[in-house]
């Protein structure tokens, strides 16, 4: 069975997985496979679960918040903010999801933050605008 090497690469670290043998992914266009001596590859993995296999062994599953998958001459290297790997599909799938409700959670945080920030503005330069006696809508705008 002919085998290649996956590297994975996140922002603190990178390790290296030889002996594989299939990798399934999905980008935008859906789901796909690569196998050793597959042409050279590049596409933008989509958030969710990629899995892989080492020589016979059972699927491991990577969770991924999207990446860039760059497969040439037997390498197929994922870089991407960062990753969990795991071999039990039913626990990385509640890791994703932990990990994808954290993330909204923090993005809904950031969002009022602006928010708030923005209306701190306007109420500064109605302000501004009555104290100088220029209040007008084009004032602030």
């Amino acid at each position: 069975m002919k085998q290649f090497s996956l590297v994975l690469q996140d922002a603190t670290h990178n390790q290296q997985i030889d002996g594989v043998t299939s990798f399934v992914g999905e980008d935008s266009s859906g789901s796909f496979g690569i196998l050793a001596g597959h042409d050279r590859l590049i596409t933008a993995l989509v958030i969710g679960l990629a899995r892989f296999r080492v020589g016979d062994g059972d699927w491991q599953y990577l969770a991924v918040p999207g990446g860039i998958l760059y497969f040439q001459d037997n390498v197929l290297t994922l870089s991407t903010r960062h990753y969990l790997l795991d071999n039990d599909y039913n626990r990385i799938s509640q890791a994703l999801q932990q990990q994808l409700l954290a993330e909204e959670e923090q993005l809904h945080a950031m969002k009022s933050s602006l928010h708030r920030m923005e209306e701190e503005v306007l109420k500064r330069l109605w302000e501004l605008s009555a104290k100088n006696g220029n209040l007008s809508h084009d004032t602030i705008r």
